[in-house]
């Protein structure tokens, strides 16, 4: 095979040659090239949200759950309650997090396979007036399960509660307006649906609560409102930056502005779906959720319940004909993941349904029912 594999996971996901050929080059971190790169990355990122007036963008070396840390740490006050929407596996990484850093943390479970319920949290809210901020997984990526974000929004407005989001695998296609929604804090990352390379994250953070942050992170590194202060003083960061992400993260932005922006890449993300769903009914896999709660993310199928099936096996045969597959992230039921993200179109989606088909039959199945 002439190409590298297709990642068809929720991140690192695959990325174009030109995105690629951007980190050929090396940059001085203090150098005023550097500098103006990092500000074109950052005006572009708020463009992507409407947020020039209302919010700052704070972008952070690592993954994207360091960002996440670092909202949390910076955004909620050492005596701040936390309340973590609760309905898959990255939900209760932000409650994990969220209590070992010393924030007081409730993790409210819900179910897996149903969006939060607004009517819950309000309910919640009004019980339990303790609680200062929400924390919400925009597109849970467990499951591809989108939460409703809007009515999350109103509602912790109207009730006076900070709203942190952690919108990793949302970012960039799903519709986000900062004109129309309220919201604390923001977080997604440059190797999501930006289609950059992985390394850095980013948080949006409102005007209006910036100053307040000012000493609240336990943590110097991950100090959003410090990092924030010193960009804005010197236009560097603090510590060593990626430089080399960063400039993938450039270019991928042009690219996305090219392709049409958010509602173009929403739509050659959903043909990669629809190709998805019908290729896999057609081989007999059913999602995990019901189909009106499904999104152009990633999908989560059940596996097969022939005893010659074998994630691993399937993986690997699947990565043979040169894609990349993802393990389920659900402990009741076997599952698996396909992502829809990516440098990706319809064409590479059939062709992975392909590959799948090929690998049952390798397992001895022709159908997964």
């Amino acid at each position: 095979m002439d190409r590298d594999n297709i990642l068809l996971t929720p991140g690192p996901l695959t990325t174009t040659l030109r995105t690629k050929l951007a980190m050929l080059k090396d940059w001085g971190s203090w150098d005023a090239d550097f500098n103006a790169l990092t500000a074109r990355v950052r005006r572009g990122l708020l463009d992507v949200l409407h947020a020039q007036d209302s919010h700052v963008v704070v972008p952070l070396q690592g993954s994207g759950t360091f960002s996440v840390e670092a909202a949390v740490a910076t955004v909620v006050p050492r005596d701040g309650h936390l309340l973590v929407l609760d309905n898959g596996a990255y939900c209760k990484r932000m409650g994990k997090l969220a209590a070992l850093m010393g924030r007081r943390t409730t993790v409210l479970p819900l179910p897996e396979h149903l969006p939060v319920d607004p009517a819950v949290l309000e309910q919640q809210l009004r019980a339990d007036p303790s609680i200062t901020h929400v924390g919400l997984i925009h597109c849970e990526t467990g499951t591809g399960i989108v939460n409703p974000l809007a009515a999350v929004s109103e509602i912790c407005q109207r009730l006076g509660r900070g709203l942190i989001v952690d919108a990793m695998s949302s970012f960039a296609a799903l519709p986000i307006d900062a004109r129309t929604l309220q919201f604390d804090a923001l977080i997604a990352a440059s190797g999501k649906c930006l289609e950059g390379v992985p390394g850095m994250g980013f948080v949006f953070l409102r005007r209006a609560i910036l100053d307040g942050c000012a000493g609240r992170s336990h943590s110097l590194a991950m100090d959003l409102h410090d990092q924030h202060r010193y960009m804005e003083r010197t236009g560097q960061w603090r510590f060593t930056p990626p430089t080399h992400v960063v400039a993938a993260l450039a270019c991928a932005l042009d690219q996305y502005e090219e392709e049409g922006g958010q509602p173009a890449r929403l739509a050659r993300y959903t043909a990669n779906f629809d190709t998805l769903m019908a290729g896999m009914a057609a081989l007999g896999f059913r999602p995990f959720l019901a189909p009106e709660h499904l999104s152009p993310i990633i999908v989560t199928f059940h596996a097969p319940a022939d005893a010659r099936y074998d994630f691993q096996a399937f993986y690997a045969g699947a990565k043979a004909h040169g894609f990349m597959l993802y393990p389920g992230k659900l402990t009741e039921v076997e599952t698996f993941r396909v992502g829809c993200i990516g440098a990706i179109g319809p064409k590479e989606m059939q062709q992975a349904v392909d590959a799948v088909a090929h690998t049952l039959a390798s397992m001895g199945l022709q159908r997964a029912d």
